[in-house]
């Protein structure tokens, strides 16, 4: 869903000057067809030079404490772990029946998993992270971006997926007809920062946003001090800072699909995929249907923090260190816990969270409305009328996210009332 062309990107420079950042604008310089140039709003007469870029305007911001988490490096919660090397990743596209496992686990068990984010390595920032963020200050890199940027995985910008995610893991027992249940159980920033993205006339407002012959706009989002909280300056080179708390999660978590090719990785679909439910944060658990002995799960798309809708087109994108748990469901105690499941299912503390999926948002609304009362009167042999009276009056449907060409809508049925 992506295209265009490479751009010049505005460098802004930060006075911390280890492995942090802070938060900051990157802005496009861009030629329009009229020969005036516009950098961050501000308009030029006359052709723009090759190479030029906005001066930056400085300013100070408290550092940043958290550490970059390199491969190997720091706290690897579970006892098997997995590396984001160019051979144990897929760019782009999600696995299939075809592909081999990277690895096959017992059901029950526990990966560590490093994700990386794909801003900073795509075709349209240059393919190059250690450049692409030096511009930010930052002078650690985490090695294993660099390394799939440099490498020769054939990656087609604007034909593939911007997504990286792992090859597929093996769940032994896992059968077709079962639930595979990934469970988020620890997401830990692998850097202090993020990047929230608005690309190529895409996101909820195409034609308005990023502007008029713009094809990148890019908000460089630092982290706070106890690395609970994102920061973004309210207007660029400004003072004050807007703060919002960090929820990582993992925007992806799937199993293959049937067959021998791997399907796109922005639709979402009954495999899972490219969900972006912001509510599978750590200690959330999602179910999908197996489609293929094995059920080979994969993960990826690592967020610090999104809104619902995901409007701009990303969250604030960033490298997360994943602890994931891998159950398996069996069929006749999933019909009996959940009832048939067409698709993803999802289950907080405190939630059940069923979802709908639709290229059209109105379909989409309808097809979690009808997998909400099929989930109660499974579940809870409600009647299915009231199930619907239920819903209207004490569940939220919430957009999911409206970017990634089929729409997602999810539920949030609250366990205790039914307690």
């Amino acid at each position: 869903m992506f295209g265009g062309a490479c751009c010049a990107v505005v460098a802004r420079t930060f006075p911390d000057g280890a492995s942090r950042t802070s938060p900051g604008v990157l802005l496009v310089a861009h030629r329009r067809r009229d020969g005036v140039q516009r950098d961050g709003g501000h308009r030029r007469a006359g052709p723009p030079q090759r190479g030029t870029r906005l001066k930056p305007r400085f300013r100070s911001f408290p550092p940043v404490i958290p550490p970059v988490l390199q491969p190997g490096s720091g706290p690897i919660p579970a006892g098997t772990y997995l590396p984001a090397t160019p051979d144990a990743v897929l760019w782009g596209r999600l696995p299939c029946a075809a592909d081999s496992p990277l690895l096959t686990v017992a059901a029950g068990s526990e990966v560590t998993v490093d994700t990386v984010s794909h801003e900073g390595i795509l075709e349209d920032q240059g393919r190059d992270p250690v450049t692409w963020f030096g511009r930010h200050g930052v002078t650690e890199v985490l090695e294993d971006a660099v390394a799939l940027a440099k490498s020769d995985d054939p990656h087609r910008f604007g034909v593939d997926g911007p997504h990286v995610v792992t090859r597929p893991i093996a769940v032994d027992g896992a059968r077709v007809g079962d639930l595979l249940a990934i469970t988020l159980l620890d997401a830990t920033p692998r850097v202090p920062y993020g990047v929230i993205s608005n690309r190529h006339g895409r996101g909820a407002l195409p034609g308005e946003y990023p502007g008029e012959g713009m094809p990148l706009f890019s908000a460089f989002a630092g982290v706070d001090g106890d690395g609970t909280h994102g920061l973004l300056p309210l207007v660029d080179g400004g003072e004050r800072t807007v703060r919002f708390p960090l929820r990582p999660f993992l925007g992806i978590m799937g199993v293959a699909v049937p067959g021998a090719q791997r399907p796109h990785s922005v639709p979402p679909g009954p495999h899972g995929g490219n969900l972006d439910i912001s509510l599978l944060t750590a200690g959330s658990t999602l179910y999908l249907p197996v489609q293929v002995d094995g059920a080979l799960a994969y993960v990826g798309d690592p967020h610090f923090a999104q809104g619902d809708g995901e409007v701009s087109l990303t969250a604030m994108e960033g490298s997360l260190r994943a602890t994931v748990r891998l159950d398996v469901v069996a069929r006749e105690e999933a019909l009996q816990r959940f009832g048939e499941l067409a698709g993803p299912l999802a289950e907080t503390t405190e939630l059940l969270v069923p979802t709908g999926l639709d290229e059209d948002l109105d379909t989409a609304v309808q097809n979690c409305v009808r997998a909400a009362i099929a989930l109660l009167q499974a579940r809870f042999g409600m009647d299915r009328r009231l199930a619907y009276a239920y819903l209207s009056a004490a569940t939220d449907f919430r957009i999911s996210q409206v970017v990634d060409v089929v729409k997602g809508v999810h539920a949030t049925i609250r366990k205790a009332d039914f307690a």
